[in-house]
């Protein structure tokens, strides 16, 4: 698939707010795949390509809300008990199998349709069967039951030609069930991204081999592997790259061929032995993002061209920490809007701060943090105690993070301070 070619990175030499950088996203950033049916079963976490309609109402008919007494509002005694005959049974799936008559009560459980005359009247209110008296074939009602009391009306939830799931929709549990209660079996949806996923360094090594001297383990790509699992992409994993820019370039360009996204980790800062970006500026165009964040400020976004083919680039920081920080915050949104997603931010809430934090003006700033109990049971932001972005302990014991705007100085304890959970930005 072909990229969109508008240079919706550029930065020019200053830093770029996160605000700025997430407008350009959401604005320069186009989906670069087709779209497939799949059946609903397979539909979890993907991106709608159309519109979904219902066609035909949710309840199809009135039904009752609860185990009791069907009957005609207009029968009952509205100062004293009321006695009525039961007339027959109605079970969910076993609709009455005559017209319903004034006059007559009709033993009904949860779900089971209302019964209707050939007109379409007939009894407008359930009596719960806890609050009825029951002898022989008769029934006693107390009085003051509101007309249309325990009945659930056709169409109530869902009105048939209405949509109700729009284009750009990333399908959650709710939605496909939603789509079942209409009878929708197959829904249509973008294509899966296509991303291949690279490490970069001399020192770095898959877990399970010795550990050399100077060496680190791969964190940083099993753990975007993973990041990348919850979201609408087929990931090849590309392995580690060396220090060198003739091997970078050559693996990039082969990659670019056969995917529409590379994401690398390290080697886009301004050192000596940091190839990544000047790798990607030979195959195409990058658009260094030295974005006001810490942690995470080298991060890059990019092409990499393979012949006619371009695939998007990003280039996100080594320190495993940046690397988590800035895929949620920066390029986990242009994945979904590459993938098709119109809703690409996540639910930022505002919680009360329980530590004291001092910063530098004019740079955000993510801190790892965990909701405890303040005082009165409200929740509070608990900062953890480790700073650093190459612990990744600092992730793993907190529930979120808290985003520190640039234009703040100080957090004290009792200021309201945003928070995003990982759990927002992480399923």
């Amino acid at each position: 698939m072909d990229v969109p070619r508008d240079d919706c990175f550029a930065t020019g030499g200053a830093l770029m707010p996160l605000a700025a950088a997430l407008a350009a996203i959401e604005a320069g950033v186009a989906p670069v795949t087709g779209s497939e049916r799949v059946p609903l079963r397979q539909a979890l976490r993907r991106i709608l390509a159309a519109d979904v309609t219902a066609e035909l109402d949710v309840p199809p008919a009135d039904n009752s809300a609860v185990d009791g007494f069907a009957v005609y509002s207009a029968d009952l005694n509205e100062t004293g008990e009321t006695g009525l005959r039961i007339a027959g049974r109605i079970a969910a799936g076993h609709p009455l199998e005559r017209a319903p008559r004034r006059g007559e009560a009709y033993r009904i459980f949860t779900g089971a349709p209302m019964p209707r005359d050939p007109q379409g009247f007939g009894p407008d209110t359930v009596v719960m069967q806890e609050d009825c008296t029951v002898a022989g074939d008769k029934v006693r009602i107390p009085p003051g039951l509101q007309p249309g009391a325990n009945r659930r009306q056709r169409g109530e939830d869902i009105v048939a030609g209405s949509t109700v799931l729009s284009r750009g929709r990333r399908l959650t549990p709710p939605d496909i069930g939603l789509a079942a209660s209409i009878g929708r079996s197959m829904l249509l949806v973008h294509q899966k991204l296509r991303v291949a996923v690279f490490s970069t360094g001399d020192e770095v090594c898959d877990p399970g081999k010795p550990l050399p001297p100077g060496g680190i383990y791969d964190s940083n790509r099993y753990g975007l592997t993973a990041l990348l699992s919850a979201l609408p992409c087929d990931v090849t994993d590309l392995g580690i790259l060396p220090d060198d820019r003739e091997t970078i370039r050559s693996a990039l360009e082969r990659a670019a061929r056969d995917h529409d996204v590379l994401i690398t980790s390290g080697g886009v800062s301004v050192g000596e032995e940091d190839h990544v970006r000047d790798a990607v500026a030979l195959l195409g165009s990058i658009h260094f993002w030295r974005v006001a964040i810490k942690p995470g400020r080298p991060i890059a976004f990019g092409r990499v061209a393979a012949g006619a083919r371009e695939a998007v680039f990003i280039g996100l920081p080594g320190n495993p920490v940046a690397v988590m920080a800035t895929f949620l915050r920066l390029a986990r949104p242009a994945l979904l809007r590459l993938s098709g997603a119109t809703d690409i931010a996540p639910l930022v809430f505002r919680v009360p701060a329980d530590f004291a934090y001092e910063k530098k003006r004019d740079r955000l700033e993510w801190l790892r943090a965990r909701l405890v109990p303040g005082p009165g049971g409200q929740l509070v932001a608990r900062k953890h105690a480790k700073d650093g972005s190459g612990m990744l302990t600092s992730m793993t014991e907190s529930d979120g993070l808290v985003e520190v705007a640039a234009e703040t100085r100080a957090v004290k304890p009792g200021d309201l301070v945003d928070f995003i959970p990982f759990s927002e930005v992480m399923a």
